[in-house]
């Protein structure tokens, strides 16, 4: 990593500041050049910033972070400048023009703190999570995840099984020696011990969960309400509402939160036996994937007939000619929002009982797959001490894999691709 990145790391102009970063080997350089001079080191400076040619570009406050110590692990430089657009095009043109120095791809000055070692994978991950986060849950998991709260979870496992390595290894290379004849009598305890933390660990709602939303799917047939429903959850016109069956041909989503819950609305096509209408038959096979993708179906249609675990819903309460349900978990009406702030709060309780708790530690699919690995490793008992030092073995890089530290370059640039330009 020879070259010296920069990049617009705040939004996109106008605005109050805008923050351009400067990451790599010549960045103090590109300050000189910039600013006549370097501040001393992690202190805010007033500086004029200047072109090649002297022109005037802003006023502008200044940090200069020499490497390690930095966000990147490299030398870093920060210009908080005026946000205009004219301002931000001329620091960003003066640098382009300065050798050794190009524009920032996505993610990379994250990638660079990952490569350089400020930052482990998981952390990574959990950034990327947090850029994207649009409810508080997501943030505070997110934000757990930054602060290495799995990572330092990850980094103890793995000490104990370097620990328990060590324990075998001393039987196989001294076992002639009188002090060390066999394993201690708490060996199988701590890893015993060992399985069960991270099965635990494994049994947690997962990060995607908590990412994409849990997914509310209504569901019936034609005329039931669902799209009224619909579009009240959903706090918009989303969905034609018309007393024509099969008005609904494809599926309408939209992602909401219910009391600080990500959650996915779907609309779907009226279901029943048969339709002579092609693209209706195309929406209700549509409407039947979505059932099966489902995490909470409302069940419009005729009681009981619904899926399985479905909440029965007795749709347009106002309507005297509507259908009644013996047992309806709810009774709604669209027009009157009579039911509606109580199913509302159902589904929040309902989510809330398969997402990642506040305070807890949230994991992905890659990193799911890792801990599996170790938990199988660790679950391949034997009396022979060889094969019990190479299941520990597997363990511990099936650790290095979660963090990073080993096997995970093919993944790299999916992971940083996510980021914005800046970060």
């Amino acid at each position: 990593m020879t070259e010296t990145i920069f990049a617009l790391a705040s939004g996109s102009p106008p605005a109050a500041i805008g923050v351009v970063r400067i990451s790599g080997p010549r960045a103090g350089e590109a300050l000189e050049r910039l600013a006549g001079g370097l501040p001393a080191p992690r202190r805010v400076s007033l500086r004029l910033l200047a072109d090649s040619e002297g022109r005037e570009l802003d006023r502008a406050l200044v940090l200069w972070f020499p490497g390690p110590a930095s966000a990147t692990g490299e030398d870093c430089v920060e210009l908080h400048c005026h946000g205009g657009r004219a301002v931000i095009a001329g620091v960003l043109a003066a640098l382009a023009g300065m050798p050794g120095l190009r524009a920032a791809k996505a993610g990379e000055f994250t990638r660079r703190a990952f490569l350089n070692g400020r930052i482990d994978l998981a952390q990574a991950e959990a950034l990327g999570d947090l850029l994207s986060a649009e409810t508080e849950l997501q943030r505070r998991a997110a934000q757990a995840g930054v602060g290495g709260a799995l990572s330092r979870l990850v980094h103890g496992w793995r000490d104990e099984v370097l620990a328990l390595s060590a324990l075998v290894e001393a039987v196989l290379d001294f076992a002639d020696e009188d002090d060390v004849a066999a394993l201690p009598a708490g060996f199988e305890g701590r890893h015993d011990a060992l399985a069960r933390a991270i099965d635990e660990a494994l049994r947690q709602p997962r990060m995607e969960r908590l990412r994409d939303g849990i997914r509310v799917v209504l569901a019936g047939p034609p005329n039931s309400g669902k799209s009224s429903l619909f579009n009240v959850l959903s706090g918009e016109d989303a969905a034609i509402v018309s007393p024509v069956a099969g008005t609904t041909r494809d599926v309408i989503e939209r992602a909401g939160s219910f009391a600080g819950l990500p959650l996915v609305l779907v609309d779907t096509a009226g279901l029943r036996e048969s339709s002579a209408d092609g693209i209706e038959r195309i929406g209700i096979e549509r409407a039947h994937t979505q059932l099966a993708l489902a995490d909470i179906v409302l069940w419009l249609g005729p009681e009981g007939q619904g899926p399985a675990g479905a909440l029965e819903i007795q749709a347009r309460c106002d309507d005297a000619s509507a259908p009644r349900k013996r047992a309806p978990d709810h009774v709604v009406s669209a027009v009157t929002g009579e039911g509606i702030p109580a199913l509302a709060g159902d589904l929040a309780e309902r989510a809330r009982a398969v997402l990642p708790g506040p305070g807890s530690v949230a994991i992905n699919r890659r990193q799911a797959e890792a801990l599996e690995e170790a938990l199988a490793a660790l679950s391949e008992r034997s009396s022979d001490l060889l094969l019990a030092a190479e299941s520990l073995r597997a363990a511990r890089a099936a650790f290095d894999r979660l963090l990073g530290t080993a096997g995970v370059e093919d993944m790299l640039d999916g992971l940083f691709g996510r980021f914005c330009i800046g970060k």
